[in-house]
């Protein structure tokens, strides 16, 4: 049910791609049951607001590769999906609660572009091309993602971001599956980048 449901929703997922996921929501599932990673286990709900949003935001990152960050990952959305669309990018997923990174960890060590930072955003201290996140409050992001990265990707709800953020937000994007949730693209302002210490390792 699982690959008919995410193939009907991203049509041009290979295979693998799918294989992949479905391996994903299968280890979720279980885990669920003594970790509480999602309150979305049923597996048409699953699809489409885990997996088919993730892959929404990774069809619209730059076909290059580059290097993307995960805020607040929890169970991986939407960086792990992400990374198995786009094999040439570096996802890196942060999560800051340990036993949900365990869980990362686990589902993760057979995605060689992948990996996780059992840290708080604040604690990273590393540049990205993009940083994504979903369902993560502008507060907890704010100070986070001008320093992180000069683009960013939000999947959010029907609130505008904040002007403190630091970025130029375009006109949001309606998601294909109900009318409140959208995919935010933000590019940073110059200003934005004054007085902020370059992170060590960039």
């Amino acid at each position: 049910m699982f690959p008919d449901l995410l193939q009907a929703c991203r049509p041009g997922l290979s295979a693998a791609q799918i294989a992949i996921l479905e391996l994903h929501y299968e280890l979720l599932v279980r885990w669920n049951r003594t970790l509480n990673l999602t309150k979305i286990i049923d597996v048409e709900e699953a699809v489409e607001r885990h997996y088919c949003e993730s892959l929404f935001v990774g069809e619209a990152l730059d076909s290059t590769p580059q290097s993307i960050a995960d805020i607040g990952s929890g169970p991986g959305f939407p960086g792990f999906p992400i990374a198995v669309l786009r094999p040439d990018c570096t996802v890196t997923l942060v999560e800051s609660h340990k036993r949900k990174a365990v869980f990362l960890k686990e589902a993760s060590r057979n995605l060689p572009n992948l990996r996780v930072l059992a840290l708080r955003a604040e604690d990273v201290h590393e540049r990205f091309d993009v940083v994504v996140s979903r369902a993560v409050s502008y507060e907890d992001l704010a100070g986070n993602l001008v320093r992180l990265a000069p683009k960013a990707l939000l999947l959010t709800g029907v609130e505008d971001p904040p002007g403190d953020l630091g970025y130029v937000w375009q006109v949001p994007m309606a998601l294909p599956w109900g009318s409140q949730r959208f995919l935010r693209v933000g590019c940073h302002v110059e200003s934005a980048f004054v007085d902020v210490p370059p992170a060590s390792g960039s």
